[in-house]
């Protein structure tokens, strides 16, 4: 837990410090639910369905704190902590990356905790949204795919 207190506060401070003085300030809170995964290696017997609950607070238009929980797709219990910076849009997605952490991956970290950046898109409109997330495959650690995570808007 420790652990988690330590990746959260640096987060915060790395989020706040990257924010630009000249992008839109936002004062955003999103529920975030868990996930639907389609896997590059559907041969595995993998968990596709990974509810979850989060949070996301964002506080300009690149950036975004992240946290939250879920069931993954080695059928464990999962938590995550991040950093959303998205600093391209294309049309009226914002495309970037998550940087975080994560645990309960049996064959990473023993479980623990462990660092990744993972490629991220977010669509939103009015109070809905989606976030869609390229997770890479890594050995036989982590298994790869697409992730698509629905969002709803709390307040701004």
């Amino acid at each position: 837990m420790k652990k988690f207190a330590v990746l959260a506060a640096t987060l915060i401070a790395c989020g706040h410090a990257c924010a630009d003085d000249e992008g839109a300030k936002r004062n955003e809170l999103w529920l975030d639910t868990g996930f639907a995964t389609y896997h590059f290696q559907s041969d595995k017997n993998l968990n596709g369905r990974n509810p979850g609950i989060g949070i996301e607070y964002k506080f300009d238009d690149e950036y975004a704190l992240t946290a939250g929980r879920f069931f993954n797709s080695d059928r464990q219990h999962s938590n995550y902590a991040g950093l959303y910076y998205q600093p391209w849009t294309i049309g009226p997605v914002r495309v970037g990356a998550v940087v975080g952490g994560f645990n309960g991956y049996p064959k990473m970290n023993d479980g623990g905790w462990f660092l990744a950046v993972i490629p991220a898109a977010t669509f939103e409109y009015k109070r809905v949204g989606i976030n869609i997330a390229v997770i890479p495959t890594y050995k036989n650690r982590l298994h790869g795919g697409i992730s698509a995570q629905l969002k709803f808007k709390l307040w701004d």
